[in-house]
């Protein structure tokens, strides 16, 4: 059910342009997000984990122009409400066609980076039909290994035990390629404070609701939309083979490696990432 005159304009946040920040309410929770362009089918992002939607704010800019792009926070992040629920990748992806129906969007195309990705990827097996097109960046289809389901409820402890600090100072090693730490400190810095202000609790929620996944790699050959995979040159997380893997299931699909990036492919080469998207939305108007 389509509820998108219940859409209110609670923030305003400036960046490059002015990002008014929105939100809607979904089965008694809030989702935020912003919007800019116009165009019949819209571009929505889903951001990487444990992120938000001001990731996206370059490119959402950069596409205004020429389409109706959209970023919004997963359920408990950013201003995100969580709900009440265990979190789940299945349950994320409902979100995402419930997000659409309270825009009263039919049909999008769908870009997600990492845990994104595996919201897509999820959602892609639920209701094909209203997606018209994929753009996967750094992300995988394989489930997690045994070894990465105990590392990831060892983390979970971790947290629960000495907080978000030591857990961020951590996981910002592998987020980066090397040379990042050193020509792209506002990135770093904006990264790692998007961990920060996570809410603890969400981010537990979250990695078990990773490491619970079902993998989709079997689902891929049926996938008939245009696609585009994406990774950076050096990520650690999901690296150029689970790219590889991924171009090879999907019929048709295109790869670009993206140079000097590592799992933070969009904010490490912004040029180089939107101007491969741009000639996707392009191609396949």
């Amino acid at each position: 059910m389509a509820i998108g005159n219940n859409v209110s304009q609670v923030n305003v946040k400036k960046t490059h342009c002015m990002h008014v920040t929105k939100e809607v309410e979904i089965k008694g929770n809030k989702v935020s997000y912003f919007e800019e362009g116009k165009g019949e089918i819209p571009v929505i992002f889903i951001h990487g984990f444990p992120f938000d939607k001001s990731m996206w704010k370059d490119q959402v800019y950069a596409l205004s122009s020429d389409h109706r792009a959209i970023a919004y926070d997963v359920r408990g992040y950013g201003n995100s409400h969580a709900g009440t629920e265990e979190f789940t990748v299945d349950q994320f992806a409902d979100d995402l066609f419930l997000f659409m129906d309270a825009l009263q969007i039919r049909k999008a195309i769908v870009c997600g980076l990492s845990m994104g990705g595996y919201i897509v990827l999820n959602a892609i097996t639920k209701q094909r039909e209203r997606i018209a097109g994929l753009i996967l960046c750094d992300t995988q289809c394989a489930a997690d290994t045994e070894e990465g389901k105990e590392k990831r409820r060892k983390t979970i402890a971790f947290i629960k035990k000495n907080g978000l600090k030591d857990y961020a100072e951590e996981s910002m090693k592998n987020l980066f390629a090397p040379q990042s730490f050193t020509d792209k400190k506002e990135q770093v810095a904006f990264v790692k404070d998007m961990i920060l202000t996570a809410e603890a609790g969400n981010i537990c929620k979250t990695l078990e609701a990773l490491a619970n996944r079902k993998e989709t790699c079997s689902t891929l050959d049926k996938v008939n939309i245009p696609t585009l995979i994406l990774v950076g040159k050096e990520d650690k997380v999901t690296p150029l083979a689970a790219a590889q893997k991924m171009q090879e299931l999907i019929a048709g699909s295109q790869l670009h490696v993206i140079a000097e990036a590592g799992h933070m492919s969009n904010l490490e080469n912004p040029s180089d990432f939107i101007a491969q998207v741009k000639v996707f939305l392009h191609l396949h108007r």
